[in-house]
C-alpha cells in the first residue's frame, strides 16, 4: 500500500507540474509558446529515434532528426507570425535529401527499414507538433496581412484531450461493458469513449465564453474533431509500443511515462484541429 501511495504521489505532482508548464508556456506570449514545444518537439523526436533504434534492423541518425525537426517547428513558427519568408523551409528539406542521400553510402542491410522510420520521426512527431503554429497564429481580420498571437485555440486541443481522458476514464470505470479496440489497447470501451466525448463537448462550451470568434457550434465541433482523432492518435501509438515490445515510449515523466505517452493523442488531433479550422475559413 505504502508503494501504491507513493507512486499516486508521484504521478500526481508530475502531472500538475505538467500541466502547469504547459498551460502557462501556452497562454504567457508566443515566445514561451514557442520556446516550449521547440524542446517538447526535440525531446519527442529524440525519443522516438531511441525506440526504434532498439530494433536490430533499424538505424536512424537520431541527432540529425532532432534536429531537422526541431527547426521544422522554428521554421512553421516564424513563417506562421510573418517573421520569416518561405525560403526558411529551405534548410528542411536540405535536411530530408540527406537523410534520403545518405542511406546510399551507408551500406546498411536495412536501409529500406531506416528510410521509413526517419520519415515516420518527420511525418508522425515534428510535423503535427509544427502545425500546432496554424492554431496559435491567426489572421487579425479577414482584410488583414498581420497576425496576432492566441494561446487559446492551441490549448483548447489540449484541454479537450484531457476532459476526454478524465471522462473516459470516470465513465469507463463506472459502465464499462463493451471493448472499444481490444486487439491494441483492451482497456478502452465503448461506454468509456462516449463519456469521454461527452465531457469534452461540455468543455467546449465554456471555452465558447471566452472565444466569441467561434460560435458555440463550431466549438462543439472542434470538440468533436479533437476527440475523435485524439482516440486514433492514443490507438496509434499504443500499436507503436505493441509492435516495439515495450510498455512505455520513455520515462522523462515520473509516473507518465515518456513524451510520446503524454502527446500520443495530440500528434493526430492537432493536424485534424488545423484542417477543421481551415475548413471554417472556407465555409
Amino acid at each position: 500500500m505504502t508503494d501504491k501511495i507513493k507512486n499516486l504521489c508521484i504521478r500526481t505532482t508530475t502531472g500538475i507540474a505538467f500541466v502547469a508548464i504547459l498551460v502557462g508556456g501556452i497562454l504567457w506570449n508566443n515566445v514561451s509558446f514557442t520556446l516550449l514545444f521547440a524542446a517538447i518537439t526535440g525531446l519527442s523526436l529524440w525519443e522516438f529515434c531511441q525506440i526504434v533504434n532498439r530494433r536490430t534492423d533499424v538505424q536512424v541518425n537520431t541527432v540529425i532528426c532532432t534536429v531537422a525537426g526541431v527547426y521544422l517547428f522554428l521554421a512553421v513558427s516564424g513563417f506562421c507570425s510573418n517573421l520569416t519568408p518561405s525560403g526558411v523551409f529551405i534548410p528542411y528539406l536540405l535536411s530530408v535529401v540527406y537523410l534520403l542521400v545518405s542511406e546510399l553510402y551507408l551500406k546498411s542491410e536495412h536501409a529500406l527499414n531506416n528510410w521509413a522510420y526517419t520519415m515516420m520521426s518527420q511525418m508522425y512527431v515534428a510535423l503535427p507538433l509544427a502545425t500546432l503554429n496554424v492554431l496559435a497564429f491567426q489572421p487579425e481580420s479577414t482584410y488583414s496581412l498581420g497576425v496576432a498571437y492566441s494561446g487559446l485555440l492551441p490549448l483548447s486541443v489540449f484541454i479537450f484531450l484531457w476532459a476526454n481522458d478524465t471522462g473516459a476514464y470516470c465513465f469507463g470505470s463506472l459502465l464499462g461493458r463493451h471493448k472499444l479496440f481490444p486487439r491494441i489497447s483492451p482497456n478502452k470501451s465503448w461506454e468509456g469513449s462516449i463519456g469521454g466525448g461527452i465531457t469534452a463537448l461540455a468543455a467546449s462550451q465554456i471555452l465558447a465564453c471566452f472565444e466569441p470568434g467561434l460560435s458555440r457550434w463550431e466549438w462543439l465541433g472542434l470538440s468533436l474533431v479533437v476527440v475523435v482523432f485524439g482516440t486514433w492518435g492514443d490507438l496509434v501509438e499504443s500499436l507503436l509500443k505493441r509492435q516495439l515490445g515495450i510498455k512505455d515510449s520513455g520515462n522523462i515523466l515520473p509516473g507518465h511515462g515518456g513524451m510520446l505517452d503524454r502527446f500520443d493523442s495530440s500528434l493526430l488531433a492537432i493536424p485534424a484541429a488545423v484542417i477543421y479550422i481551415y475548413t471554417l475559413t472556407l465555409l
